[in-house]
């Protein structure tokens, strides 16, 4: 755990739940009910979370 990097699990959950609240917020927004809008932001978090994690892995395998 010589070079281990803090701030990536940091940053990926961050963004994980930045894009939840802000899909759950434009979905309310447009009319949606609080579940259904819930239910998109999740596979909205899902998704940003598997992108972000494989562009941070992508770049550690071309050093």
């Amino acid at each position: 755990m010589r070079r281990y990097n803090f701030w990536s699990p940091i940053l990926l959950i961050a963004v994980a739940l930045i894009v939840r609240s802000l899909v759950t917020n434009l979905g309310m927004l447009f009319g949606m009910s609080q579940e259904a809008a819930s239910n998109i932001a999740m596979i909205a978090m899902v998704i940003a979370a598997l992108i972000m994690f494989n562009r941070m892995t992508k770049a550690r395998r071309k050093k």
